[in-house]
């Protein structure tokens, strides 16, 4: 029932758009419509022309130009209606182009690293059974598995140091700290999510990891432990700062009935304003853990570059190379099938956030349904 119930919203949808489609034709001047179609025939001409690397390309991007500028001053709605369409869909496409190429790039290197397991080849398996990453000594191998391990282990250390801390200061701001303190930290907490990752990563290399090594007693600098530390402060502002504006939308009416029953501060934030913001603050903390995921300069500079496993694997207090940082690290030397394992690099890590991506729907999904909204 449900499945048929998703179809008949899809064709509602469906003719809902086309409907809307027909009713601008019609109620549109034939000049306009004359405008609107050759500023979107000329920019998706330019377009073409531009992936074929063709010197005529300027041509059409011309015609774009001087449509859309003679469009906003005889027909300004139509023209900002077709250019905010245009732009979207560039948008879609331009995502769609750059999903093609990098799956397109990984292809030699994953059918170079094929194994067979019970008598059938599967590609690009070997790159993740094995760990021998060496693109000068015969056998020449593209392992992912250090990478990956690295990335891992970065990746939980930094939501472990962003994910309760961001989410404990969006509970002061928003529900504890009185109006003065609140408009002087926020404005500085999202200050600090503007500061180069660079200049975190030297401060870790300048700071912490000499520190670490002789605290601990270590053989160089670089550990994962103290990159996930430092990539999760530099997540924190993003978790405090969206987390803080999901807990600051919960309608005061829910908080104050709380109250009202008898309950304390403590019990209506952990009971009404956490689960009621719990799709915002979820959100908050996985946008964080995709930075701690996409972060290349603060682990370039901090780890050894060295992309072999640890030993044991839970021994953060070395540290040897992510998937950001070997891109980082090698795309300037890289060529042939060395080039084509860091695009595959690339797409582990798309795939991830893609995954993470679907999470946070998914988790909004669940949200709504238990507190009521449409699911």
């Amino acid at each position: 029932m449900s499945s048929v119930t998703r179809t008949e919203r899809l064709n509602a949808a469906a003719g809902r758009q086309f409907q809307r489609v027909r009713d601008f034709v019609d109620d549109t001047d034939p000049a306009a419509l004359v405008v609107v179609g050759v500023i979107a025939v000329s920019l998706l001409t330019a377009f073409v022309g531009f992936l074929a690397v063709s010197n005529l390309t300027v041509l059409p991007f011309l015609v774009f130009v001087a449509a859309t500028g003679y469009g906003w001053v005889r027909h300004q709605e139509e023209t900002a209606l077709i250019l905010t369409l245009t732009m979207t869909v560039s948008t879609l496409l331009i995502l769609g182009l750059i999903i093609v190429f990098i799956f397109r790039e990984s292809v030699p290197v994953i059918q170079y690293e094929t194994a067979t397991v019970f008598g059938v080849e599967v590609p690009g398996l070997r790159m993740f059974i094995q760990a021998r990453w060496d693109a000068v000594s015969d056998p020449i191998r593209y392992s992912m598995a250090p990478m990956i391990h690295g990335t891992l282990l970065v990746t939980v250390i930094a939501t472990a140091v962003a994910g309760p801390l961001g989410v404990a200061a969006a509970l002061f701001l928003s529900e504890i700290a009185p109006a003065v303190v609140r408009e002087f930290v926020k404005p500085g907490v999202e200050i600090l999510a503007g500061i180069p990752s660079i200049v975190y990563g030297f401060i870790g290399f300048t700071i912490l990891s000499p520190w670490a090594s002789d605290q601990f007693q270590t053989t160089g600098q670089g550990s994962y432990l103290f990159v996930g530390i430092v990539v999760g402060l530099m997540a924190l502002p993003t978790v405090v700062s969206v987390a803080e504006d999901a807990l600051s939308s919960v309608p005061e009416s829910m908080k104050s009935g709380s109250l009202a029953v008898g309950t304390t501060d403590w019990q209506t934030m952990t009971s009404i304003t956490l689960p009621a913001a719990f799709s915002g603050v979820s959100a908050a903390v996985l946008l964080g853990v995709g930075r701690a995921i996409g972060e290349t300069m603060a682990a370039t500079v901090m780890l050894r570059g060295v992309p072999r496993l640890t030993e044991p694997l839970v021994n953060v207090f070395y540290g040897q190379e992510t998937l950001t940082s070997l891109i980082a690290r090698n795309y300037g030397e890289a060529d042939g099938l060395q080039m084509d394992a860091l695009f595959v690099a690339g797409v582990i890590l798309f795939l991830t956030v893609l995954a993470i991506s679907i999470g946070a729907q998914y988790i909004e999904w669940r949200m709504r349904s238990k507190l009521g909204g449409e699911a």
